[in-house]
């Protein structure tokens, strides 16, 4: 009979590859150090391979050892997944999501969703990690998160993903900028203009490099903000113009005097935002669940004017 390795086994393993310590391993998992190194040693001997490198003070997986620790986290999440259907159902969405989101669109979206989602599963324990968007589409797909939310990822065929709404995407610009008495431009006015964005892993990044390379505008490469307030700050003291997403604008931006806000008449200036899962997830109802509400609340903020301000999240909704 072939040889599968246990579940404790592969717990083991993962949390050896992230503590890169023995002893932290074994505390993770409850169990004494010696039990923790016999049945790695053991899981190496029975696959045929060496797993992990030990090096005076310090460990770290091999080549192969990296591979089987993502595989690993994969069968360990949807062994997670069977115990949370077997003990629950969809009308408490499992009762706990771990849920990924992104920073350019989650913290102006989660003070208006979460309010909702409490008063309707007020069991519900949501386990909220913000990070660019790349990161959190790998922390998917190898099972550190449950479900993502933010920009949709796109040609990759291991998600399964479902949206919530589609955002403007708006031109900022200093006060005063010759553009900025003006409330739409062809790209064409951006040529020579210099563009800030915030860094890799950010989709945001991707829309910016791509107005540039059509309209000739030029990339700040040498400056990349970590966030969107600080790429708006950038802007509001002349040091270039940028690209801020709807609910962004509606939520800052409309409060900073020091910012003009226009729309280029010849791009299309639009980002679909959605909740997104690995398609082999057994909990694609949990999630198509939490999608309807996040999306009502969406229709709701985005009926206004996009420029007007946002009102105090949780009332009236």
């Amino acid at each position: 009979m072939p040889f599968r390795p246990s579940h404790r086994q592969l717990e083991y393993l993962v949390a050896l590859g992230e503590t890169g310590h023995f002893g932290e391993a074994a505390k993770r998992c409850h169990v004494s150090q010696p039990t923790l190194s016999v049945q790695v040693a053991l899981l190496e001997k029975q696959l045929g391979v060496t797993l992990i490198d030990r090096m005076p003070g310090q460990v770290a997986p091999t080549p192969v050892g990296l591979e089987i620790i993502q595989a690993a986290k994969i069968i360990l999440n949807g062994l997670d997944e069977i115990r949370v259907l077997a003990t629950s159902s969809k009308g408490n969405l499992g009762g706990s999501i771990r849920l990924g989101v992104a920073p350019s669109f989650g913290p102006y979206f989660l003070p208006h969703l979460l309010p909702r989602l409490h008063l309707r599963h007020p069991d519900l324990k949501l386990y909220i990690r913000e990070d660019r968007p790349r990161l959190l589409e790998r922390a998917v797909l190898q099972g550190e998160t449950d479900c993502g939310l933010g920009p949709i990822p796109f040609g990759q065929e291991d998600f399964v993903s479902e949206q919530i709404c589609s955002e403007r995407i708006f031109l900022g610009v200093p006060k005063d900028h010759p553009l900025a008495q003006m409330e739409s431009v062809p790209m064409a006015a951006l040529k020579g203009a210099r563009m800030l964005t915030l860094g890799p892993g950010h989709r945001l990044m991707d829309e910016v490099r791509k107005l540039a390379d059509m309209s000739g505008a030029i990339l700040a490469l040498e400056y990349e903000g970590s966030s969107l307030d600080a790429i708006r700050q950038m802007v509001s003291i002349e040091m270039g113009l940028s690209l801020f997403p709807e609910l962004y604008v509606r939520s800052e931006v409309a409060k900073d005097e020091g910012i003009r806000l226009l729309t280029i008449t010849d791009w299309e200036g639009t980002r679909d935002i959605g909740f997104f899962w690995r398609r082999a997830s057994m909990r694609g109802g949990h999630f198509q669940a939490l999608a309807k509400l996040a999306g009502a609340v969406a229709d709701q903020l985005f009926a206004r004017s996009p420029l007007e301000k946002d009102p105090q999240p949780g009332r009236g909704s």
